[in-house]
């Protein structure tokens, strides 16, 4: 009899076990932005990647909008292990301390998307993820969103049309030298709360790709946007290394598949993206778009440029070395 019911006993604990084993890894992907940006819709793009090259075994939920964690709680969370990851910009590794990620915030550093690849794609871009793994973080790839431009709510046609304006900026010190090298005030602040703040003036302006302007509704509170383009915003696809670490290899190796198809796909749709946005803040009427002319473009590189070199003692002189190198610019010859 007691050998029956041990008998009884193995058996749904074999049963448990292989129902527990059929569960599929579960990896919460946490982001601030909305579903319908370039970075909302390559997050969906690999959640359905890694659950077809997985045959299921893998489940990526995704949480957009801040619906998780907001922009200074999700890196901690990531450490933590209370989410898998992460897509975040590239202007909050400062933070945490690998600073050499904020070469990607010096203005004007690549001309387009054609330089931009040739750091993100390549061993400069390489190295900089490397540098995350004393964190406890894996990075995984560079996705792109766009170059951003200035809006405010009176025109903007040359640098000292920003001077004295509150402009909101993510948390980064090359950001912040930035807006003061206009004589611009900067003002950090999450990315879920710039909407209100413009709504109700206590920032008078912002920098963005359009892509994030017009989802995030910012044009119904912006009258003016001048078509700058004097950064980049992009992001790190980043991962909590021990769990990473601790999947099956052969998973593994069918989420890095995802999400190469994933990386394609979302630089793919960036510009697209940000193109048909743009086209949507004019037809919306709520904001005049200007596009400066090669003497205003001048004038805002003069003005901006310099920071390259405040920046130097900070970012490390070999990474922004390493970018002009990688793109051919040269800061001497604007």
């Amino acid at each position: 009899m007691k050998v029956s019911k041990l008998l009884v006993g193995l058996f749904a604990c074999a049963v448990s076990l292989g129902a527990y084993a059929q569960q599929p890894i579960v990896i919460k992907f946490s982001h601030v932005v909305a579903n319908d940006t370039p970075k909302g819709k390559a997050a969906d793009f690999f959640a359905q990647k890694a659950a077809e090259l997985t045959k299921g075994k893998v489940k990526v939920e995704v949480y957009a909008n801040s619906t998780l964690y907001k922009d200074k709680e999700e890196m901690e969370a990531l450490q933590l292990g209370a989410v898998q990851m992460l897509a975040p910009s590239l202007a909050k590794f400062g933070p945490l301390g690998v600073k050499e990620f904020e070469v990607f915030d010096l203005p004007y550093i690549f001309n387009g998307y054609d330089d931009l690849h040739k750091v993100t794609t390549g061993p400069v871009g390489k190295q900089l993820l490397a540098k995350l793994e004393p964190k406890g973080i894996s990075g995984l790839a560079f996705w792109d969103n766009g170059f951003k431009s200035f809006s405010a709510n009176t025109p903007i046609k040359m640098p000292e049309d920003l001077k004295g304006k509150k402009l909101r900026i993510q948390s980064s010190k090359v950001l912040e030298e930035q807006i003061r090298a206009l004589k611009a005030l900067p003002q950090v602040m999450a990315f879920s709360e710039v909407y209100q703040a413009l709504q109700t003036g206590v920032v008078d302006g912002t920098e963005n790709p359009i892509s994030n302007l017009y989802t995030q509704k910012m044009h119904e509170v912006q009258k003016h946007l001048t078509l700058t383009e004097h950064g980049y915003l992009g992001y790190a696809v980043i991962v909590n290394k021990k769990f990473w670490d601790g999947l099956p290899a052969d998973i593994r190796k069918q989420l890095d598949e995802a999400m190469v198809q994933a990386t394609r796909y979302a630089n793919q749709i960036a510009k697209v993206e940000n193109d048909t946005a743009l086209e949507n803040v004019r037809k919306s009427g709520k904001t005049q778009v200007y596009s400066p002319t090669a003497a205003e473009r001048s004038a805002f590189k003069k003005a901006l440029v310099p920071v390259h070199k405040k920046m130097e003692s900070r970012i490390g002189k070999e990474t922004i070395g390493a970018v002009y190198k990688a793109t051919g610019f040269d800061p001497n010859k604007l």
